[in-house]
This record gives structure tokens, sequence and C-alpha cells, in this order.
């Protein structure tokens, strides 16, 4: 096979997993809104989180129809018990079936599924599903990022002064800062992946979350950023590597490229983030 037949080859394969993550989580978002209309049943997992019935039907559902389509492919999931099996495997479905799932209980419509296929240690197709906002974020690598089909651009925001942010305005008000923000236009949203893809879509400028995160919070919407111009890392500028044996991300910055660097300066004295 010629390189140029490779490529080819390669891009359709792209194309037909990121095709089947849309298929499919448009199908099991409309299974999680049918649980939550029958009536929700919370509980709570060892670390205080919260659990449904709907996280973990979604979870199910999705497994078994992924791992049908692609049984070569390893599996990530919040709701699955985690083994070293995934490890080996060159692609991994990794998937939060429910993520803002306290804002799901509460009549939220911004809780979304997200759903990723990681490659070698980089997310090469992700989407993220808001059903009850009736929207849908998709992207491949290479191929851009989209809103319901539509190209979707980060913002080109050059000044924090005024910038919109989606996350607690508390962080910005704590101690821990070299000198105060400026003035933020801060709003609020349940899900990580939504706060990310917000600012993939230009609806935002940035997000920032100095609490830790987990891989199947934001392997989709980094792909999702990336591809729309956005910047994506931990707070001290170091990029997500996925499929690695821990989950754990220590902390969230994503940005419009021009406002990147600076959020990442205001960030570097915070060595440790145990105190915050």
């Amino acid at each position: 096979m010629t390189k140029a037949a490779a490529v080819t080859v390669a891009r359709r394969e792209l194309e037909e997993d990121l095709a089947l993550l849309v298929d499919k989580v448009r199908r099991v978002g409309a299974l999680a809104q049918h649980v939550k209309a029958q009536g929700l049943i919370i509980d709570y997992k060892s670390d205080g989180s919260v659990v449904t019935n709907a996280d973990l039907e979604v979870n199910l559902w999705l497994k078994e129809a992924l791992m049908q389509a692609r049984p070569h492919y390893g599996w990530q999931s919040e709701e699955s018990p985690d083994t070293d099996a995934r490890l080996s495997k060159s692609k991994v479905f990794v998937l939060d079936p429910i993520d803002g799932t306290m804002g799901f209980t509460k009549g939220s419509p911004y809780w979304t599924i997200a759903l990723a296929i990681v490659e070698n240690g980089q997310p090469v197709a992700g989407v993220v599903y808001a059903p009850d906002a009736q929207e849908l974020y998709a992207a491949g690598l290479g191929l851009g990022a989209t809103l319901n089909g539509e190209p979707i651009h980060a913002t080109a925001t050059a000044a924090l002064d005024g910038a919109h942010v989606i996350g607690d305005a508390r962080v910005f008000g704590k101690a821990i800062w070299r000198g105060e923000w400026p003035r933020l236009l801060v709003t609020s949203r349940p899900s990580v992946a939504y706060r990310m893809v917000c600012v993939a879509a230009g609806r935002a400028d940035f997000t920032l979350a100095l609490t830790p995160k987990r891989d199947w919070d934001v392997a989709a919407s980094t792909l999702i950023a990336h591809e729309a111009g956005a910047k994506t890392s931990d707070h001290l500028g170091n990029p997500y590597h996925f499929n690695g044996k821990s989950s754990l991300k220590p902390s969230l910055v994503c940005a419009c490229e021009p406002l990147y660097a600076e959020i990442i300066r205001r960030c570097g004295h915070l060595a440790t983030l145990d105190h915050i």
C-alpha cells in the first residue's frame, strides 16, 4: 500500500469511528431522557459523588453497543471498573456516561454524554452531547469541530478584561493569586465537558478549574477544543496524555489561543494545589 493510500484508509476509518460515536450517543441520549422522565434513582459513590440509574444504564448500553462494533478497542469509563487491559490497546473508548450528574438531577439542561476514542494517548474522535439542550458537539483529528453539523471556532479574544469564563467565580477571588484578576464575566455550567465545548464554540473565552479531573471528563472535549482552535492543558501548561495507568489530571485550562499564555502565566506559581 502506498503512503497516500494508507492516509486515505486511515481517514476513512476515522470518519467511520466518528460516525459511530455520533450515532450511538444520539441513541443513548434518548435513553437517558427516558430514564429521567420515568424517575431517577439517586445513589452516592464511596467518594460522595452522585450517581443515578441513568448513569449506569447509559454506561451499560454504550459499552455493549460500542464493544460489539469495535471488539478490538479498549474501554475506560467513569462507571466501569478500571483494569490494566486497556493499557495494551492502541485505541480505547473513553466515556463519561453523564457528566454533570448533579445538574442532571436538578433539571439543568446542560448535562452531557462525553465519549472519545483515544489512540496512542491522544483523542482522535470525540462527541459531547447535551440532549436536553439539543446540542451535539463533535470532532475528528484533522477534521475540524462542529456543533449540530456546523463548523465551530474559538474566539479571538485577546484581553482578559471583560472576558467570559465558565467556572466557579469564587476561584478568582481567592488569596492564592499574585495580583487581582481583571474584570471577568463568570457563568456556571454543571458539566466540565460542556464548559470546554462552549469555549470551542466561541460561547466563552476560557474555563479554568484547579480541582482534579479524569480522562473521561476531558478527553472528548479536549479534541473538540483543539480542532476549534482553542488550547487545553493543566494549569502549568502540561498537555494531557490519555490512557495512562492513572486517569487523574491535576487541573484544567481550556482557552482561546490569544488568552491561553496569560492564564498559564497567572497560574505558574501554583506548583501544588493541595491547599486550594
